[in-house]
């Protein structure tokens, strides 16, 4: 690993006005009072749709997490560049930790609103059985308990906030005195960190969402997830960095390779988030249990099956063809357009894992609604995501000047 590094004054210190950190946090501040008006009329419709937004924020973060430690353990020189604005993006864990809070509030004012096992007196939907009752819930109860659930989230998110933090500094920290010795220390945290990350990602999305229909179970929805958060993350990372190219920022520096591989990427993971759903839904259908077998008839419902259909061809193959011609993934205005679409059928994917575990009173399966309280939690989250990461653009180089692997990432073209 060679340890020159560039000083050029063309490099840039920061991003300032490209992404308005005081517009998105005035957003997200109007999309999180609206969803406070709809917590009030409708608890109900408002905590699936925070619980929703909440998901899909978290896991694209996580992959932006994800993707910095493999870049360590690889020891990559093409992404240095690349990863930079995923440290950037870091500093939003916090602020999802706190916006995490809602989701606990509405569970205290109104037991089982968003987790049916936290109401253990009430009844099951559509029969006269409570939840405490439940035999299944019982066998569960030692793990799917609130005090137990509480601890776990404050493992989650402390985890999560605590590598985030460190990755941020010992890579900032490089810039001013150029020591190796920050890469090293990032590497090490980074081989720790997948596995910490990984577990406790994994056992989030059990808790968050797997458990909203607590009969039911699957062996791979963790990696499900992490799928999932990876093509988030990827999607969300080629919009950003064309944004700063088309500002300026980052022209000349992040290349049509740079381009050309993240989309490699996007195309790796989604065969991969193929692969996994197809996995899932094959093993339960092969195994054929009445007792796992019921979370996809309920997907077979009303409108819940064209959408199931859509996934299958939106989610999958449009990606999948589209991503496997050379020219569309060097293409800005394409690339923006997949990247797009990835992120708005990954929120639909989001949705349909969540909202039909919403029962009615009479015990069948919710149907397909887009409230305004959806698109309020949606925006306002994000919204508050970009705040933070237009923050952290003003703290720090917009890439990391002095890492030992800068020189191969500007000089990474085709």
């Amino acid at each position: 690993m060679t340890t020159k590094t560039i000083t050029s004054p063309s490099i840039p210190v920061a991003a300032p006005g490209v992404f308005r950190g005081s517009t998105a946090l005035g957003i997200g501040i109007a999309g999180i009072a609206v969803w406070l008006l709809g917590a009030l009329l409708n608890p109900a419709a408002a905590a699936s749709a925070w619980l929703i937004s909440i998901c899909f924020w978290t896991a694209l973060s996580l992959g932006m997490i994800f993707f910095i430690m493999l870049h360590h353990m690889f020891d990559a020189g093409w992404s240095t560049i690349v990863r930079r604005i995923c440290e950037h993006w870091l500093a939003v864990f916090p602020w999802l930790a706190v916006l995490f809070v809602p989701l606990l509030v509405l569970s205290i004012l109104e037991p089982g609103v968003v987790w049916k096992w936290m109401a253990v007196d009430k009844l099951i939907p559509g029969t006269e059985i409570a939840v405490g009752d439940d035999l299944l819930y019982q066998k569960k109860s030692p793990y799917l308990n609130v005090p137990f659930f509480l601890v776990r989230l404050v493992l989650y998110f402390g985890a999560w906030v605590a590598f985030a933090h460190f990755l941020r500094k010992f890579s900032f920290a490089q810039d001013n005195d150029g020591n190796p010795a920050h890469t090293l220390a990032n590497r090490k945290l980074s081989a720790a960190g997948l596995f910490v990350v990984g577990f406790t990602a994994t056992f989030a999305s059990f808790d968050w969402i797997m458990s909203l229909e607590y009969h039911w179970f699957s062996t791979i929805f963790g990696v499900w997830f992490f799928s999932s958060a990876m093509r988030a993350a990827f999607a969300a990372l080629a919009i950003i960095c064309l944004l700063l190219v088309r500002s300026g920022h980052l022209e000349g520096i992040f290349s049509t390779k740079h381009l050309h591989d993240l989309a490699s990427l996007m195309f790796a993971f989604t065969v991969f988030w193929a692969y996994i759903s197809f996995s899932q839904y094959f093993l339960i259908w092969n195994a054929n249990i009445p007792e796992v077998t019921f979370w996809y008839n309920v997907r077979e419902e009303g409108f819940w099956w064209p959408i199931s259909l859509f996934l299958i061809f939106g989610h999958f193959l449009l990606p999948f063809l589209f991503l496997l011609f050379y020219t569309n993934k060097i293409r800005a205005s394409r690339m923006i357009f997949i990247s797009v679409w990835i992120l708005l059928v990954q929120l639909l994917d989001m949705v349909y894992n969540i909202l039909p575990t919403r029962k009615l009173a009479d015990g069948s399966v919710h149907p397909f609604t887009i409230t305004l309280w959806d698109g309020a939690a949606i925006v306002g989250i994000g919204a508050i995501c970009v705040w933070a990461f237009a923050r952290s653009l003003e703290t720090a180089r917009l890439i990391p000047i002095r890492d030992p692997r800068i020189n191969e990432s500007l000089r990474h073209h085709e």
